[in-house]
């Protein structure tokens, strides 16, 4: 809910909210402070006169021309509003006329919040829409699978690249199915060792296995008349396989040590970030319980196909930081945001979660987050060098012949680029930015964060 009003006191706005139980948020009538409050997110305005005419149609011009249509409340003590002003928009619009007490104004926001729903009704019946965030094609045609796969029974197959939200969109076909009154149930295949991952997931009796002290229930069993969700379900070794396929084919599984068959009933929904079917191809995942998990296949678009959603998607981590570390909320310079949409994200939502809360604490107290806030976040590992640089005197690079993890790599890659300029430049941190590409207070925090110690400045 955001309440703006003409003066500070915000005791009637806090009784409001906590009457219909909404968040309020606050900006002053007749200036520009309410547009520095995420209208996208909110679900209703009230506003409290005395203001400008063009003060109210302004306010309601943009609420008509949100994502979602906004609900309005105007507060008018004193009956001076012209109802006339406000045009086409009075199907979502509350006028409150006289001195009213919280519990009143309370009831006419849950009014105007039911009205909004009527016009809405997918808003008010899909709570698990609010979990992927996004107005892009992609995105609305994710929700209409979602809305037609979620309330069946079948397997669900979620494929994707790393941080792109497969888990997030594995909750929200639970929330929408039959099953959501149920718990869901996650396991990571690829996190769990190989010697206990068919324990893990089927359980064991009392002395299975040397450790099992008493006997102890699988995630499959957690999960009966609700949903499992088998994440990065590719890294499910071969020998399991047989075993993970009969408890999709016949609903029955034993536990480990036990020769009785136990009835379950959870609904599978798997996800993997790699091919399957390249998978199956080289003889690592099983032909027959990949069709069987590929039953409704749904792909999670990648944040490079849906560059419209990134002002929303920044906006939401950027308050939810806020809120989390009691900061002020924080906007965005355009140059900033223009940067953020031409980015590639080759680690996609996860990766700009990660640069937004980064650029919220590098800010401080500021009310803006401007482009060297983030800028260290936006030099993308896949950017190419040339011959020259990767096979000159003092630098190479190759694929190592261990098993090196991709970050540790790039870290590696970066730091000798970062200590080739400085020496080239006598230590002169603004003239090796400079050489780099860079800003001097983004080579300082590179510089910071391989804990390098170079010369003077």
């Amino acid at each position: 809910m955001l309440w703006i009003g003409p003066g500070r006191d915000t005791t009637l706005a806090e009784e409001v909210a906590r009457h219909t139980g909404l968040k309020a948020t606050f900006a002053a009538t007749d200036t520009q402070e309410w547009k520095k409050r995420d209208t996208r997110r909110c679900r209703v305005i009230v506003l409290e006169l005395p203001a400008s005419s063009a003060f109210v149609q302004e306010v309601m011009a943009a609420a008509q021309d949100a994502v979602r249509p906004l609900p309005v409340v105007i507060l008018d003590r004193e009956g001076s509003l012209d109802e006339s002003l406000i045009g086409p928009s009075l199907g979502l619009f509350q006028h409150i006329v006289g001195d009213r007490s919280p519990q009143e104004i309370s009831a006419q926001v849950t009014a105007a919040l039911e009205a909004a729903a009527q016009k809405c009704p997918f808003e008010a019946q899909e709570s698990w829409s609010r979990l992927l965030i996004g107005e892009s094609q992609p995105m609305r045609e994710l929700r209409a699978i979602i809305r037609l796969a979620g309330p069946r029974q079948s397997t669900v197959l979620i494929t994707g690249e790393t941080g792109t939200g497969k888990e997030r969109v594995a909750q929200a076909i639970h929330m929408a199915s039959r099953r959501s009154g149920a718990p869901i149930v996650a396991v990571n295949c690829g996190a769990l060792p190989e010697h206990l991952i068919e324990a893990e997931l089927f359980g064991h009796t009392k002395g299975a296995f040397t450790g099992a002290v008493g006997p102890r229930m699988g995630r499959f069993e957690q999960a009966h008349r609700g949903t499992i969700f088998l994440d990065e379900v590719g890294e499910t070794p071969l020998m399991l396989q047989p075993k993970l396929l009969r408890v999709l084919q016949e609903r029955e599984l034993q536990r480990v040590g036990s020769s009785e068959t136990l009835k379950v009933d959870a609904r599978i929904v798997a996800a993997s970030n790699m091919n399957l079917e390249q998978a199956v191809a080289q003889k690592r995942f099983r032909e027959d319980l990949f069709y069987r998990l590929n039953v409704i296949p749904i792909r999670v678009p990648t944040l490079r196909e849906r560059r419209s959603d990134i002002p929303l998607l920044a906006a939401h981590f950027i308050e939810a930081v806020c809120r989390r570390e009691d900061l002020p909320q924080k906007t965005l310079t355009a140059e900033a945001l223009r940067k953020l949409t031409e980015f590639e994200w080759p680690g996609n939502v996860r990766q700009l979660e990660h640069a937004m809360e980064m650029a919220a604490a590098l800010s401080g107290d500021r009310e803006t987050i401007y482009l060297g806030d983030i800028d260290v976040h936006l030099q993308s590992p896949a950017r190419e060098l040339s011959g020259a640089a990767l096979n000159g005197d003092e630098f190479s690079v190759g694929v190592p012949t261990d098993d090196l993890p991709f970050e540790d790599l790039m870290g590696k890659v970066e730091k000798l680029l970062l200590e080739q300029a400085l020496r080239r430049h006598g230590g002169n941190k603004a003239k090796a930015a400079k050489a780099l590409g860079l800003k001097r207070t983004t080579l300082l925090y590179k510089l910071k964060s391989q804990d390098y110690v170079a010369g003077a400045a």
